[in-house]
């Protein structure tokens, strides 16, 4: 099955929220290297000025990737999660998420290019507090190799 080009344009609307937690702070920054103490220490997070836990920068990542799960679960999307390559990831970060966030993502299909017999696809995910507060815009850029690839 080869990529559906009508996937631009494409709105996958938020879905549960996701809670941050500390320990899902925590976890993250150890896994990614971030050694600041306001990813570990409420007292540092407090001397910055954050009410909780402060997550490294790249932590929007998990938000993001549970919004673009839903268009590689759509069988219209044609994409063979097997064949995919995460070619680029970009944040822009409106606040710093921190935890007891309560986040929604909202995905958004800007580009579906055919590529041979594979395609690139780049989708956007607008991340919200539940109450509506911006905190995080992530692009993502998409691979799916053609069959022969």
């Amino acid at each position: 099955m080869s990529i559906n080009p009508e996937l631009a344009g494409r709105v996958y609307p938020a879905q549960d929220p996701y809670v941050v937690g500390r320990e899902k702070i925590r976890e993250f920054a150890a896994a990614v290297k971030a050694t600041h103490p306001a990813h570990f220490e409420l007292a540092a997070a407090a001397e910055l000025g954050h009410a909780d836990l402060l997550a490294p920068p790249t932590f929007a990542i998990i938000v993001a990737q549970r919004a673009d799960a839903q268009l590689i679960a759509d069988p219209a999307s044609g994409i063979d999660f097997s064949r995919v390559v995460h070619a680029d990831q970009r944040f822009t970060h409106h606040r710093p998420i921190v935890a007891g966030d309560e986040l929604l993502a909202e995905l958004h299909v800007d580009t579906v290019r055919a590529m041979g017999g594979g395609a690139m696809i780049t989708t956007r995910s607008e991340i919200t507090t539940t109450a509506g507060d911006k905190v995080a815009t992530t692009v993502s850029s998409l691979l799916v190799r053609g069959e022969d690839q």
